[in-house]
C-alpha cells in the first residue's frame, strides 16, 4: 500500500517537471496577448484623436471660408451705471457726461470736436472708452492752442480733438450760439466786473464758476452726485499735486466790490436764483454784508459745478495766452462769438449740402424741425407741405441760411414785436413778417426765405403764418435741444406713457 502511494507520488512528481516549461511559455503567451492587446487599444485611442482633430481642423475653415462675409459695426460704450441710474442730471449735464471723451486727474473734459458734435448730433462718435490725459498730451494741447489775433470760424474743427473744454466752459459756449448781437455787449459786461472794459482771467474764472448753480440748492441722489463728480473740478489740495497745474494766491480769489452783482448779472441770473427783482437782489445783499457771504450762497466749492478748475483749458488760454497775463477786449470777444456762431452754422450746412453751395428746402425744412418735440405724424405732415409746393425747389444759399438763424437768436425780440400785430392772435401776412423781421435785426430776409417758412407752417395755404406755433417750434430749435423741461424716467416715465396713451382715440 504504502509502495503503490510512494509510485503515484513518484508519476506526479514527473508529470509536473514535464508540463513545468508548457506553463511557463503559456504565461509568456498570455502576456504577450494581454500586452498586444493593450497596444492595439492604445493605438485605436490615438486614432480617434487624430480623426477628430482633423474634423476639428476642417470644421473652423469651412466655418472661415464658406460662411458669407458680415462686417460688424462697432458698438458704443456700455454707458456707465453712475450715468445710467443718475436719474436726477439735467439734460445739458447728461450730453456733456455723453459727449465728453477724454479725462484727466478723474475728471471730464471734452474736446472741440465732442463740443461740435454736441450741438448737431444726437449721438456721440462711436468710441470704445474715454481717452485719459497724460501731461505730455496736455501740454501739446496747449501748444496747439492759437491766440485771439489768430482766431477763425474754423478754429474748434482745426483743433479737433487737441483741446479740452471743461463743463462749465460748455454752458458758457452753449449760451453764445443763442446770443443775438445786441447781446454780445451784455455778455461781455457780465464778465467785466470792475467796469475797465477789459476782461482779466480772475474775472473770467468768477463768473465761470457761477453758470451753473450750486450744487447744494438741488435734491440729488447719490448716483447723480457720483456723475457729477466726474464734471466738477476735484478739490483745490488734489490739485496742488498734480503738474501743469496754476497755483493761485488766495487774495485772487476774493471778490472787490459788493456792487458786482448788480453790474453783472441778468435778469435771469437772479431769476434762477431766486432773485426775480432788483428789490430782491438789494435784500439778498443786506442780509449778507461781505462778498464772502454772497458768493458762498451761490457756490459749493467741494460739490459746485463752478468749482474754479485749475487746468488750463484751452479757452483759457485762447482768452488770456500761456501765461495768463493776456486781457480780453471786447472786439476780441464779439469776434470769437461771431466765428463760433459761423462755424456751427457752416457745419450744419454742409451735412446737407454734400459739397454743394445750397440746400434744396426740403433740408432746409428738416434743419428747422430738427430739434423739436413733434410727433412723427406731425413731422411728416410738415415735410408733405414742402414737398407738395415744388414751385419753390430753387435752393437756398448759406448767406440765407446765415441770416435766417441771426433773425432766430432775435426770437424773443420778434416775439414781443408780433404782439403788436396779434393781439388777438391772428395770423400774420409775409409783409407783417418781414416788417417785424427788419425791426429786431436791422436786416431783411430773402423773399425765397420768407415764402419757404411760410410753405412750411401755413397749414391751409392761405398766405397766413400762425404766429404762435411758429414762435413754439422755432423756440425749440434754437435752443438745439437742450430746452429745460421736466424729465420724467423709471416709473415716472411709465406712468407718463399710459396716460398720453389713454387720452390717445
Amino acid at each position: 500500500m504504502r509502495r503503490s502511494h510512494a509510485l503515484k507520488m513518484a508519476t506526479l512528481a514527473c508529470l509536473s517537471r514535464r508540463v513545468s516549461p508548457y506553463a511557463r511559455h503559456f504565461r509568456d503567451v498570455t502576456r504577450s496577448y494581454t500586452s498586444w492587446r493593450a497596444d492595439r487599444n492604445l493605438g485605436r485611442i490615438q486614432k480617434g484623436v487624430g480623426l477628430l482633430a482633423a474634423a476639428s481642423v476642417t470644421f473652423l475653415l469651412a466655418q472661415h471660408y464658406l460662411r458669407p462675409k458680415v462686417v460688424h459695426a462697432l458698438k458704443t460704450r456700455k454707458r456707465d451705471d453712475d450715468l445710467h441710474k443718475a436719474i436726477k442730471l439735467t439734460t445739458r449735464e447728461r450730453r456733456f457726461i455723453k459727449f465728453a471723451s477724454v479725462a484727466y486727474d478723474g475728471q471730464l473734459y471734452m474736446t472741440p470736436q465732442d463740443f461740435l458734435d454736441s450741438v448737431i448730433d444726437a449721438e456721440p462718435r462711436p468710441r470704445l472708452k474715454r481717452r485719459v490725459l497724460t501731461d505730455q498730451e496736455l501740454e501739446v494741447m496747449r501748444n496747439s492752442t492759437s491766440t485771439l489775433r489768430h482766431g477763425s470760424t474754423h478754429m474748434f474743427r482745426n483743433l479737433r480733438d487737441k483741446g479740452i473744454i471743461s463743463y462749465t466752459e460748455y454752458l458758457f459756449l452753449l449760451s453764445i450760439l443763442t446770443k443775438p448781437k445786441t447781446g454780445f455787449q451784455i455778455a461781455f459786461n457780465m464778465f467785466d466786473i470792475d467796469g475797465n472794459e477789459r476782461v482779466d482771467k480772475t474775472e473770467f474764472l468768477v463768473i465761470r464758476r457761477l453758470l451753473g448753480g450750486s450744487l447744494k440748492e438741488r435734491d440729488l441722489d447719490e448716483p447723480t452726485k457720483r456723475a457729477l463728480r466726474a464734471i466738477i473740478a476735484p478739490s483745490e489740495d488734489y490739485l496742488g499735486k498734480a503738474k501743469l497745474r496754476e497755483v493761485r494766491p488766495n487774495k485772487s480769489n476774493e471778490i472787490t466790490s459788493n456792487s458786482y452783482m448788480e453790474k453783472i448779472f441778468s435778469h435771469a441770473w437772479r431769476g434762477r436764483h431766486g432773485c426775480e427783482t432788483k428789490e430782491e437782489l438789494e435784500q439778498l445783499q443786506e442780509r449778507q454784508k461781505t462778498p464772502e457771504e454772497i458768493q458762498g450762497q451761490f457756490i459749493d466749492d467741494d460739490q459746485g459745478l463752478q468749482r474754479r478748475h485749475a487746468v488750463d483749458t484751452s479757452l483759457m488760454i485762447h482768452f488770456f495766452g500761456k501765461d495768463g497775463t493776456t486781457e480780453l477786449k471786447y472786439d476780441d470777444f464779439k469776434h470769437f462769438m461771431e466765428n463760433l456762431q459761423h462755424e456751427v452754422l457752416e457745419l450744419e450746412f454742409h451735412e446737407f449740402s454734400k459739397g454743394h453751395n445750397t440746400i434744396n428746402e426740403l433740408d432746409f425744412a428738416k434743419i428747422l424741425l430738427r430739434y423739436t418735440y413733434l410727433e412723427t405724424d406731425e413731422y411728416d405732415k410738415y415735410l408733405d407741405r414742402m414737398l407738395d409746393r415744388a414751385e419753390l425747389h430753387i435752393g437756398i444759399t448759406f448767406e440765407e441760411f446765415r441770416r435766417f438763424y441771426q433773425f432766430l437768436n432775435n426770437l424773443d425780440d420778434f416775439s414781443i414785436a408780433m404782439r403788436m400785430y396779434t393781439l388777438a392772435d391772428h395770423p400774420i401776412s409775409k409783409d407783417e413778417f418781414q416788417r417785424a423781421v427788419k425791426i429786431c435785426t436791422g436786416t431783411m430776409l430773402s423773399t425765397h426765405i420768407i415764402d419757404t417758412v411760410f410753405a412750411l407752417f401755413d397749414v391751409d395755404g392761405d398766405g397766413q403764418l400762425s404766429y404762435k406755433e411758429f414762435i413754439a417750434i422755432m423756440k425749440d430749435r434754437l435752443h438745439r435741444g437742450f430746452k429745460s423741461q421736466q424729465r420724467n424716467e423709471g416709473w415716472e416715465a411709465f406712468k407718463f406713457c399710459v396716460k398720453q396713451e389713454m387720452k390717445a382715440p
